[in-house]
């Protein structure tokens, strides 16, 4: 199955709310990762019944390669480094670019999420939800913004990881669970989907607004 392809990012998100049927209970929601895990988290959420919420991560690239994640930082501007490449780029350009992608995640709250009350964590079981990780470093993100909230229990879903990757992020949560954990990665989450578009911020806004105004 290690060149298994998804049609799509509903197509996995079926396969996957199939395994996380044990956390169908109202003491559950789902968080995605936008933008991909959106689409994603809804359909799991809808297919579980369950509330749908979303967590921001910023990736910060190297400076001389956008695409190279070095860190990630969250709304809240809690950052995770990856210690041997961050000392690799400048300390000011590091401090200022966080800021920046910080302010970002919360430009972004705002345009997804808007006025509407934020879904309780504290002692609920939550389930973040990717299209995809590669190295796992905005997960490992969302994972430690998630637990300054203290909920009950972390399960990270995904569609497909690389091997280490998944064995490095369920020793940060209660329960991992993905559909497909290749062998060999293609190195690149897009690979394992037929259709992999881009998702937009106004598709993105569309599926929250479907969501109630969460009082819970």
């Amino acid at each position: 199955m290690d060149k298994a392809l998804f049609k799509n990012r509903q197509e996995a998100a079926k396969l996957l709310a199939d395994l996380l049927k044990k956390y169908q209970q109202n003491n559950t929601i789902v968080l995605g990762v936008p933008r991909g895990g959106i689409v994603t988290a809804k359909v799991i959420a809808d297919k579980l019944s369950l509330p749908l919420g979303l967590i921001i991560v910023r990736k910060i690239g190297h400076p001389y390669n956008s695409e190279y994640a070095i860190a990630a930082i969250t709304e809240s501007g809690l950052i995770i480094k990856n210690e041997d490449e961050a000392q690799t780029a400048d300390s000011e350009w590091l401090h200022e670019e966080a800021e920046r992608q910080s302010k970002e995640a919360q430009r972004r709250r705002m345009i997804y999420w808007g006025n509407k009350d934020l879904l309780t964590i504290k002692n609920k079981t939550v389930i973040i939800v990717d299209d995809g990780l590669a190295t796992g470093f905005t997960m490992s993100a969302a994972i430690k913004e998630v637990k300054l909230q203290n909920p009950k229990k972390i399960i990270v879903a995904v569609p497909v990881s690389p091997k280490d990757t998944a064995e490095k992020i369920k020793r940060e949560v209660d329960d991992f669970v993905a559909v497909l954990i290749p062998k060999t990665f293609l190195g690149a989450v897009g690979a394992y989907y037929e259709s992999f578009p881009q998702i937009k911020d106004q598709e993105i806004i569309d599926m929250l607004n479907e969501t109630p105004d969460p009082s819970v």
